[in-house]
């Protein structure tokens, strides 16, 4: 596409106007772009209306800039962005953001939440920026930009290490970006201690409502650990590009499912594992001793549950249809029939969970191998699942440097069965990581 430096202003400026900067855009990206035309004085990062202002040297260099992307779109990180002349001749301190400097150190951060997925509370926060010094007091608020908030540090070093360290880092894995400024402010005043604000400090400040916990609920005390519960339908959906699947409701609260109709001589609380935690964290599984062929399956929460139930009715395993429904039980009992999975590093939504949702499908022929050993070959890769059924086609290949692999078999039944008699198996010294795949051709 060309000519996209659109609305050009009749007065030339040294200044430059770039629109469309969306939040996974950052001032490196934007440095990179317009670097190899001159000397770049000053950035302004406008956060709140996806928008930035880059001062060049002067203006013919500014000139060559937008004379080039007037012939070449502009596109970073698979954006396309848009850019002009701005009505500014000189950039001030005055073109910042109200509450930050940009650049100039100060002790207390202004931090923005982009891609907020998952709700994020002082513990969360203050888990985040407390390896990088004394956190002193934090405050969040909701503002145009979005979810804010402001951290002040007994020490400028630690805010600039914070700072250093953690601009434009993911709180939890793919999603809750964080956007980190120097703010202008000089002290925070605080006056409760919930979950909203917090003063270390003085940790005898009353909460806002007397007889609430200031506490968060459970799944938020730990950053990427635990079973993040999803806030509402409308986060839910979200983590799946914008809406729910068809028959999802998204405010199911019954965390336990019944799996009947299995094959009693061959499923076991592993495979059950491999198969359920497709869609979410296992707490506890339960083989009925009364009725072989039935088991509990208690899910990290309720949204879990309910994608096992939808995703898995009527699935085949072993030579049998699976009945899956919501049980009466609101929990497992612990016992010495019962095994236990929430300390579980096999939990697929301990960390990713929000990409993992995305990956949440009814069974498939195909299986995706992720987590390969780097030097790892096709033929060993068939030989490892050949015995589960007939495989139709396969391919290795690499992103981001990892191995991984597709393998199509003749039915979904056979890949079924791979993905539970093999997922977390051992293959070249890797534990491997087995999913239904929704590509389904190679």
């Amino acid at each position: 596409m060309r000519g996209q430096v659109c609305k050009m202003t009749d007065q030339r400026s040294k200044v430059i106007h770039v629109r469309n900067v969306g939040h996974e855009i950052s001032e490196n990206d934007l440095l990179q772009l317009f670097q190899p035309f001159g000397v770049i004085t000053k950035l302004v990062m406008l956060r709140a209306k996806n928008q930035a202002l880059l001062q060049m040297q002067d203006i013919p260099t500014a000139a060559n800039a937008l004379q080039f992307y007037t012939n070449v779109q502009p596109s970073i990180r698979g954006r396309n962005v848009y850019v002009q002349y701005s009505s500014h001749q000189e950039l001030t301190t005055m073109d910042q953001s109200t509450q930050g400097r940009a650049d100039e150190p100060n002790r207390i951060l202004l931090v923005t939440i982009h891609h907020m997925l998952y709700p994020i509370t002082v513990e969360v926060l203050h888990q985040v920026f407390c390896p990088h010094g004394y956190v002193e007091k934090i405050v969040t608020f909701q503002k145009s930009a979005g979810f804010q908030a402001l951290i002040q540090y007994q020490l400028q070093q630690s805010a600039v290490s914070a700072r250093t360290n953690l601009q434009g880092r993911n709180i939890y894995d793919g999603c809750c970006q964080l956007d980190i400024q120097f703010s202008n402010l000089d002290e925070l005043q605080v006056n409760y201690n919930n979950e909203r604000s917090r003063d270390f400090t003085n940790p005898s400040l009353p909460s806002e409502q007397k007889g609430r916990s200031s506490h968060p609920g459970p799944g938020y005390g730990e950053v990427g650990v635990g079973y993040p519960q999803m806030a509402n339908a409308a986060a839910i959906a979200a983590a799946f590009g914008g809406g729910l699947p068809p028959g999802i409701s998204g405010t199911n609260d019954r965390c336990t499912v019944l799996a009947s109709n299995l094959n009693a001589d061959k499923i076991d609380e592993d495979k059950l594992f491999n198969l359920f935690s497709i869609y979410g964290n296992i707490v506890r599984i339960k083989l009925l001793r009364n009725k072989r062929d039935h088991a509990l399956i208690q899910m990290g929460d309720g949204f879990q549950a309910e994608l096992a139930v939808h995703f898995l009715k009527g699935a085949k395993l072993f030579g049998k249809r699976l009945e899956v429904n919501f049980s009466k039980h609101p929990n497992i009992t612990t016992g010495a029939d019962t095994h236990e999975y929430a300390n579980s590093n096999l939990n697929r939504f301990n960390r990713n969970a929000a990409k993992n949702y995305r990956y949440c499908c009814s069974p498939t022929k195909m299986i995706h191998l992720s987590t390969l050993p780097q030097d790892i070959t096709e033929e060993e890769i068939l030989a490892h699942l050949e015995e589960h059924g007939k495989i139709v086609n396969s391919k290795l290949f690499e992103t981001n440097g990892k191995k991984q692999a597709h393998v199509l078999f003749e039915t979904e039944e056979e890949a079924t069965e791979a993905l539970v008699c093999k997922h977390a198996t051992t293959l070249g010294g890797s534990i491997i990581r087995i999913s239904f795949s929704q590509v389904q051709t190679i």
